[in-house]
């Protein structure tokens, strides 16, 4: 439990500061099409931090801790392989790092249905 309120509160930070630096530093350095895809980027990177503190919340009440834990890291690397991929791509330019979001987005869809295996 304690690990995934962990790993959820040092995720909604960097989002907060990702976000920031998009906003600011990056806004005159970026074109929209990019600047764009890095707030993609960050919105997701929230709402799976979020989602590592609501499996830290009900882990061992009405998810084991087994089953939140594998959801958990599971999301883990969907915010690493789709947020970052889409961080790097952003500001690198290079299109071929686009090939690995689709791999956070099934990391994602996968966290949430251990998820659901777990509660089931």
């Amino acid at each position: 439990m304690q690990t995934l309120l962990l790993l959820g509160s040092i995720n909604m930070a960097l989002a907060v500061i990702l976000g920031a630096f998009g906003a600011h530093a990056l806004k005159k350095r970026l074109t929209p099409e990019q600047l764009a895809i890095y707030q993609t980027g960050v919105q997701y990177h929230i709402a799976h931090a979020l989602g590592l503190l609501l499996l830290g919340a009900i882990a061992g009440g009405p998810v084991t801790v087994q089953g939140a834990m594998t959801s958990g890291w599971l999301l883990l690397a969907g915010i690493v392989l789709f947020s970052g991929s889409l961080y790097a791509l952003s500001l690198s330019g290079v299109r071929k790092l686009g090939a690995i979001t689709p791999l956070g987005g099934l990391a994602f869809i996968a966290g949430w249905l251990a998820l659901v295996w777990a509660l089931v």
